[in-house]
């Protein structure tokens, strides 16, 4: 169950200003369905729209992360027109949006820090949609492929902007075109995760590092930060960056987290900052364009 939605195949818990989104589908290692693209994207409608969240760790309940899409309906798999895809997020351009697209550039625009903890297989739109995530860390039984290939489609989910981004286009193609599936010490090297944990320790490892986030920085800094991270890695010059980064800070040098977190230095204190992202967010910071939107018209 969530705040404010029920959930059939994920679960949401907030505690302690941290929210867990858990993939719920054990049985079938919690494969990836239009049903499910529906909850995620809702889920972190919540998140958003909760002051009291600061940091969303995403994992997978069972063995599992994400085994990729559910082959259950056979050959007619990945046809959209035959799985009612066409009703789901609407069209781009004419055609029915990309369901790993709506969630990858949903979690892309969240305000929050979002941490992947991949406890088992991550294949497919399993580990795509997981690449606007700031933050990935690994269990050694943690498993990756980017099989498109081997099932006659190409990557979703976005993932053709984002994953050279991250781990550049030679080691992207290795892993697209030859579609293989590795394990977490080469997405270690690769720079798809950035540290492999023994199981037992991978929720801890991600709750510390939400911890770190929650307990010791301003929301709103950190929104703003996120925001204009990503967004910068699509811009042609640093000319940009300045530019929202002397209107941020125009705004948030004189607001009260800066001044909470000038005292709480000055006086030898954690900081308790007052600002909340839903009211305290600058003006004239471009957003990452990451929204449902993003991207091309959408239609309903």
């Amino acid at each position: 169950m969530g705040g404010a939605v029920s959930y059939d195949e994920i679960t949401y818990e907030v505690s302690d200003g941290i929210a867990t989104i858990t993939l719920n589908r054990p049985a079938r290692l919690n494969a990836f369905t239009l049903e499910m693209a529906h909850e995620l994207v809702a889920a972190f409608d919540e998140v958003d729209a909760d002051d009291s969240v600061r940091v969303v760790v995403v994992t997978g309940a069972g063995r599992g992360f994400c085994a990729g899409a559910d082959l259950e309906r056979g050959a007619g798999t990945f046809d959209k027109n035959a799985i009612g895809e066409v009703k789901g997020f609407g069209e781009i351009d004419g055609v029915p949006r990309d369901a790993g697209g709506a969630v990858a550039l949903r979690i892309a625009a969240c305000k929050k820090v979002v941490i992947g903890a991949f406890n088992g297989p991550a294949v497919g739109v399993g580990v795509t949609m997981s690449l606007p995530m700031d933050i990935r860390i690994a269990s050694e039984n943690a498993k990756f492929g980017f099989v498109f290939a081997r099932r006659g489609i190409l990557l979703e989910a976005a993932s053709s902007w984002f994953l050279p981004r991250i781990v550049g286009i030679s080691q992207a193609m290795e892993w697209v075109a030859t579609g293989r599936v590795f394990d977490a010490a080469e997405a270690r090297a690769g720079g798809l995760v950035s540290r492999v944990v023994p199981p037992d320790e991978l929720i801890p490892a991600a709750t510390a590092i939400a911890r770190e986030v929650a307990d010791n920085t301003s929301a709103v800094s950190v929104a703003v930060s996120r925001q204009v991270l990503w967004g910068m890695l699509g811009s042609p010059t640093p000319w940009d960056a300045h530019r929202a980064d002397s209107s941020a800070l125009l705004q948030l040098g004189a607001g009260k987290d800066a001044m909470e977190g000038v005292m709480a230095f000055l006086e030898k204190r954690a900081p308790a900052f007052p600002g909340r992202v839903s009211v305290d967010y600058p003006d004239g910071v471009p957003p990452f364009p990451g929204t449902p939107r993003a991207g091309g018209p959408v239609r309903s």
